[in-house]
């Protein structure tokens, strides 16, 4: 019994030793004051250096770059330098407020001022990134009873340093014994170009059909300004850190043409806002999406429609969600109810190209 039990030791013993840090892989800053912190350097922008310790909240320090008075790094990190280079190196304490950076893969070292280097290890965005989702639900039953229903989302947004492309689209499709009882489609195509890092100016162009809105077609076109009130980053927390909400407003030519009814033509205001959160690195995504169109001329005659879910990553990039679409007009054709409501169950492909560590 005595050396079955000396047997779990020296198992146990034998299974935590790789996980122990090794010595000459931590990294070692030394500050101006003379404060040491041993641990993983992560990233340094934006004149904040991030270490990876065992103390720190969510196991990250941050310390202001101007405080760094040495640095060693025993592993190859690239280095971005004020000219321009960026040099692929560990790092070593130089004379005089310098580091020794052991070039990789050649082993050629170089001496340069600390101050002299704009960030290290800094995450690179691609150009554009997409982010959104394409998701499909079909549900049938035969027998005495024979319905058929299909519904089909798209939420897509590109997104560069100046520009941001979004659509977001919706179809669905009802059958019962082989007579139509639910067929409408909208669709939203929208350019945004960033003038700062907020404001930005808009085009964007809305389309929706309902046959059992007596509604061909309802269109919409809007050109304004809008703004992000929140952006990726804007939050420390890492539950709110992927948080975004825009808003905008503009005059829109508002147009619709029904089959029974006579057609109407407008120029009406345009208000839409978009929240998304995604939460637990995008395994859940909160979002809501509304487009509002009121008359100019009678405030109580306006056209509302309103998207808002959840979004639940499966494996890898597929997704599970959940839709309530609102749709509501003030003043719809005779015989026709002002309100509809759609409940959207849906499986399907979610995509974020955004890089992450």
């Amino acid at each position: 019994m005595k050396r079955v039990f000396q047997l779990f030791i020296i198992i146990g013993i034998l299974t935590y030793l790789p996980s122990l840090p090794l010595a000459n892989n931590v990294d070692v800053i030394t500050l101006k004051d003379g404060s040491v912190i041993h641990g993983e350097v992560v990233e340094m922008s934006s004149g904040e250096l991030r270490i990876k310790t065992a103390f720190g909240v969510d196991d990250i320090v941050k310390i202001k770059w101007a405080n760094v008075a040495k640095l060693t790094v025993n592993r190859p990190l690239s280095f971005h330098l004020k000219e321009g280079k960026v040099i692929m190196a560990a790092a070593e304490e130089g004379p005089n407020g310098t580091l020794l950076l052991k070039a990789e893969p050649l082993g050629v070292s170089l001496t340069v001022p600390i101050d002299s280097i704009t960030s290290i290890n800094p995450l690179v965005q691609p150009p554009v990134i997409f982010q959104g989702a394409f998701t499909a639900g079909l549900s049938g039953q035969s027998g005495n009873t024979k319905l058929r229903n299909g519904s089909l989302l798209l939420d897509l947004t590109a997104r560069s340093e100046t520009l941001r492309l979004t659509m977001v689209g919706r179809y669905v499709y009802g059958e019962n014994a082989g007579q139509v009882i639910a067929r409408n489609s909208r669709g939203t195509i929208k350019l945004d170009y960033f003038l700062t890092k907020r404001f930005y100016w808009f085009a964007a162009a809305y389309f929706e059909q309902d046959s059992f809105q007596d509604l061909k077609l309802r269109t919409a076109i809007s050109s304004g300004p809008g703004y992000q009130f929140i952006d990726k980053g804007d939050f420390d927390s890492p539950y709110l850190k992927d948080m975004t909400l825009n808003a905008e407003y503009s005059p829109s030519y508002f147009n619709e043409d029904f089959k029974i009814s006579a057609n109407q033509a407008s120029t009406r205001g345009r208000f839409s806002a978009k929240w998304n959160w995604p939460i637990f690195e995008d395994r859940i995504v909160i979002y809501h999406f509304d487009e509002v169109f009121h008359s100019y001329e009678n405030s109580k005659d306006y056209y509302l429609t309103s998207d808002q879910g959840i979004r639940l990553k499966i494996f890898e990039g597929f997704v599970a969600g959940f839709q309530l679409t609102y749709r509501y007009n003030n003043k719809p054709p005779p015989g026709i109810i002002s309100s509809d409501t759609l409940y959207l169950f849906t499986l399907g492909y979610g995509v974020d190209t955004t890089a992450k560590r």
